[in-house]
């Protein structure tokens, strides 16, 4: 089988760990304690996307990885 990518997006959380959104799976809500955990929770739930997805007929989004860019802006606080 080949291997899918699909980027995650790591945000910390002020109480410690990190939230994880998948952009290509909307449905997808989960967190880690570390940045090796929430890597790991997003494995874990986008494999279980992938699963229900297929058992239901709907479409596989598309790997994502190479495709996402990320930038930072900068505004003037006040």
């Amino acid at each position: 089988m080949d291997a899918l990518a699909y980027a995650v997006i790591l945000e910390p959380e002020a109480e410690g760990g990190f939230n994880v959104i998948v952009p290509a799976f909307p449905e997808i809500h989960t967190q880690g304690e570390d940045v090796q955990d929430a890597l790991t929770m997003a494995r874990d739930a986008i494999q279980l996307s992938l699963r229900v997805r297929r058992d239901e007929g709907d479409e596989i989004p598309a790997p994502d990885a190479d495709a996402v860019r990320i930038e930072r802006v900068v505004v003037p606080a006040a």
